[in-house]
């Protein structure tokens, strides 16, 4: 079965840093380009961060120079900095996956974990 596993978030006064972890496991062919979501209460879920297989980033306007996205092989991470108070949301992994040599690319969700930044 292939899942995403997301780890890493919890409580934390503003001003600190978080690393939140995300790995893909199961029967997978290749990993395209994997990236992190958050969704706040009452809003809408937003793009933080992408990053390509051959390590290409993009990141949301307001996360650029706190936020700073990696990937190994089979996982991608979230290093955030300077947290503040608005950053408070869950954060959800995804990933483009193929899962056999002639197949299509399937989008894959982690379980969401919560980061909350206290004032």
């Amino acid at each position: 079965q292939v899942q995403l596993v997301e780890s890493g978030g919890g409580l934390v006064q503003a001003g600190g840093s978080l690393r939140l972890s995300c790995a893909a496991s199961g029967s997978i062919f290749s990993i395209n380009t994997m990236g992190w979501y958050r969704q706040a209460p009452g809003k809408q879920r937003e793009l933080v961060a992408t990053i390509t297989s051959a390590g290409n980033t993009n990141y949301a306007d307001s996360m650029k120079g706190r936020f700073t996205v990696s990937r190994d092989k089979e996982a991608v991470y979230l290093q955030m900095n300077s947290l503040r108070p608005e950053d408070t949301a869950v954060y959800f992994c995804y990933a483009l996956l193929v899962l056999s040599s002639s197949g299509p690319t399937y989008r894959y969700w982690g379980q969401g974990t919560q980061v909350t930044v206290s004032s």
